[in-house]
């Protein structure tokens, strides 16, 4: 039973997984190649943890133990929902690497997507969450997570992370 308290590593594969409602290192790992094509050696060298029901943790290497802990590594996943929902943090580490479901955004786009603001936009790729991207210092970053629904981009910025910017 996972304790809302404690962080618990996840299982490696789904034989090791004694909670049928748990992700397994291998389906997140799936998750991010098959949805956005970042590739599963990317995360190599990081260790997965469930605090709580489906919110995942990412961290880099292993902690020490025992320790007593409030948060480790970054928030990195959402899981036991219908969609699987990768955080901000996550996609603004790893979205670099993202080859699927990614909308690229001009800089009025930008500008309405990060003040928190759902706008209609052509995509023809699937709908569900998307890495959004945009030029910044002469380079596509991801800025953060869209969720793409009926010729809609909805904003996924947190509401204390919203910026209202002057372009």
């Amino acid at each position: 039973m996972n304790d809302s308290t404690k962080f618990t590593r996840l299982p490696a594969t789904e034989a090791e997984r004694d909670e049928p409602e748990r992700a397994t290192r291998e389906e997140v790992l799936a998750f991010w190649d098959e949805r956005f094509g970042v590739p599963p050696e990317t995360f190599a060298d990081h260790t997965f943890w469930e605090r709580g029901k489906g919110k995942l943790w990412c961290y880099r290497g292993e902690p020490p133990s025992p320790v007593d802990i409030e948060a480790l590594g970054m928030t990195f996943l959402r899981t036991r929902q219908e969609h699987w929902k990768p955080t901000l943090e996550a996609v603004q580490r790893f979205g670099q690497r993202a080859s699927e479901c990614v909308i690229h955004l001009s800089e009025s786009e930008a500008e309405t997507f990060v003040a928190g603001d759902d706008q209609e936009l052509d995509w023809d790729g699937d709908w569900g969450y998307l890495v959004v991207t945009h030029d910044l210092a002469g380079r596509r970053e991801p800025v953060g997570v869209g969720l793409y629904v009926y010729g809609e981009l909805r904003s996924q910025v947190p509401k204390g992370r919203r910026r209202e910017l002057d372009g």
